[in-house]
């Protein structure tokens, strides 16, 4: 549910408003409507610094993570500003130097060979009268004789290759049949006096870099304080200056439930406030309030939007059928047994996590309950586990198209039920014509469905006369109630229209095609992986072993595989299908009282 909120609007001289906003921010309950991005030249420079202090950090953690042999430096540094500084200009001079070292890594190659040399033995020659030309051909296809017919001086054999020179006068026209190799400009002294300078200032620099990694929590504290300040200047540039700018109006919400200590605080501090229940067309900021079980799918539920003030909070709604569509995406008791003890995991083990970590338990649960259906654990029926399971148990367990009408039945009864909530939040808000014309497409709905499945089984499952209630009621709340018109015989020729909704009713069913498509791939994955395993049972000494390995490995790349698909196409369904038949419409924004991040 949305949390109720209190609108409050404070008028003060603004030359007490840094003062009274700093009092808001420490007492931090108060959401002060304020910008969330740049106004002016000042919050551009705080984002931006902002933004600079978290990339710096997430690369200090990650270098940290990533060369744990390297010895910390004491980079003789205590601002964090001028840390930040340090550690751009460090991991970009670090960036600078790897790539040179790769550079001159290729140069080394290159040089390696020709032996070393300087640029005053290049001019002796050049000064003697003589040009060189290098060569460097392969061994099988140098010539002997040629050392016989130039002036030639073989420098290294190597790799295959032979690298030789050859001396002619600067006067004479030389012609040789191989083509000439481009000799190094440095030789390789120079170029591994170069290395090894560029390998000391490297690992100066990582010794810098990991000297202000040990300081991540600083920068962090540091990182808050600054957004702290960013969030007030924010809330100062909100208020509206009136009376030639000396008296600032400011407009902010609270939860009622704090209401009382509000005022109490306010009363104290002799601030004039006028306070009011927020409405929808205030635009409160959103606050849910859930249970413990509802709390869990929150971070499910953020991926869209949050729902605005006169909106349901369809989080305890779709919460239960996400766990079971989970559960029939995954397709696989033993999948869900692995979930739940996988969740159990983190759960206790990193608290950090543990909401994350029970709700990974709770979808294990439902991926345990829905594959109980048709039996499966782990790619085979539960009969073929248990043969000495009674034949009236067996029996109970569905078919693949027992599995593919469930699916379709469960979609339906979520959009009926989905309507069904709209209707009844309609009727909370005293809109009689919206709440009557979602019942009168729930009662259509659920004719359908049973009179389409009587007649594919040629039987009746409801009694004539409760047909034609259903059929005759749910067709005239659709056609009189869907377009409300001042002219009460005017409704039904407005209302046709509205039957038009029936194809995307349709469309919504067939969706939930997906649930049963999706269980029935992975179980056919995991018997593929049985299937496979078990082959390699045959080989001798080693067989078993490598089907074990294998059967592991298999089922946990095939669980993986169906954890993907089990997790978005429930989304899918749950925005698209239920979220639309439920009239959500979304767009709030979340609480966020001005306050203290550190």
């Amino acid at each position: 549910m949305i949390t109720k909120m209190s609108k409050y609007t404070f008028i003060l001289l603004s030359s007490e408003l840094n003062d009274f906003l700093a009092q808001l921010q420490q007492l931090g309950v108060v959401d002060i409507t304020r910008s969330t991005v740049e106004t002016d030249a000042v919050s551009k420079d705080m984002m931006s610094l902002y933004k600079r202090y978290n990339q710096i950090i997430s690369k200090l953690e990650t270098f940290k993570a990533e060369n744990k042999e390297i010895e910390a430096a004491e980079p003789g540094l205590t601002a964090g500003k001028e840390l930040v500084i340090c550690a751009e200009e460090s991991f970009q001079r670090i960036a600078e130097i790897k790539s040179l070292l790769t550079q001159l890594d290729r140069d080394a190659k290159e040089a390696a060979p020709w032996g070393d040399f300087s640029d005053e033995d290049l001019t002796k020659i050049d000064s003697l009268g003589f040009v060189p030309h290098f060569y460097s051909i392969n061994e099988n296809k140098f010539l002997p004789e040629w050392e016989n017919k130039y002036p030639l001086h073989i420098i290294n054999r190597t790799n295959g290759k032979v690298y030789f020179v050859i001396l002619a006068e600067k006067s004479e026209q030389f012609k040789f049949k191989a083509v000439e190799t481009k000799f190094p400009e440095r030789s390789i002294s120079v170029i591994n006096a170069q290395i090894e300078q560029l390998s000391m200032e490297l690992k100066q620099l990582q010794g810098k870099v990991m000297g202000i990694a040990q300081k991540c929590d600083y920068l962090r504290e540091d990182s808050q304080q600054l957004f702290s300040e960013l969030d007030l200047y924010f809330a100062q540039t909100a208020s509206k200056k009136e009376g030639e700018g000396t008296i600032s109006i400011l407009e902010g919400f609270a939860k009622t439930e704090d209401d009382d200590t509000l005022k109490e605080y306010f009363d104290k501090s002799d601030v004039l406030y006028l306070r009011e229940a927020a409405k929808g067309e205030d635009n409160p900021p959103i606050k849910l309030k859930s249970n413990w079980f509802n709390k869990l799918f929150h971070p499910i539920g953020g991926l869209y939007m949050l729902p605005t003030y006169d909106e349901l909070d369809l989080t305890p709604y779709f919460a239960p059928f996400y766990m079971l569509f989970f559960g029939l995406c995954l397709g696989d008791m033993g999948y869900g047994l692995i979930m739940v003890i996988l969740g159990l995991i983190v759960a206790f083990a990193a608290p950090k996590f543990s909401g994350y970590g029970k709700l990974v338990v709770w979808l294990g649960v439902g991926s345990i309950i829905m594959p109980l259906l048709s039996g499966t654990f782990f790619g085979l029926k539960l009969p073929e586990i248990i043969p000495s399971m009674p034949e009236n148990i067996k029996g109970l367990f569905f078919s693949d198209i027992k599995m593919f009408w469930f699916s379709i039945i469960f979609g339906l009864f979520q959009i009926v039920f989905a309507r069904l909530l709209r209707a009844t939040f309609a009727f909370s808000r005293k809109r009689w014509d919206e709440g009557l014309t979602e019942v009168g497409w729930s009662m259509l709905i659920v004719w359908a469905a049973f009179a389409y499945a009587g007649g594919q089984m040629d039987t009746t499952f409801l009694p004539d006369i409760v047909n034609k209630i259903l059929a005759i009621c749910g067709l005239v709340l659709v056609l009189f109630c869907s377009s409300p018109s001042k002219n009460f015989l005017l409704r039904p020729l407005k209302g046709i229209v509205s039957l038009y909704d029936i194809t995307g009713i349709f469309g919504d069913m067939l969706s939930y095609i997906r649930l049963f498509g999706l269980g029935t791939t992975g179980g056919i994955l995991a018997f593929v992986i049985n299937s496979i395993g078990m082959n390699f049972s045959s080989i001798p000494y080693v067989g078993w072993v490598l089907t074990v390995v294998f059967l592991i490995f298999g089922h946990l790349a095939v669980m993986g595989l169906s954890c993907l698909g089990a997790f978005v196409h429930p989304v899918r369904l749950t925005f698209v299908e239920f979220y639309k038949n439920a009239g959500f419409i979304g767009g709030g924004r979340e609480f966020n009282p001005l306050r203290k991040r550190i």
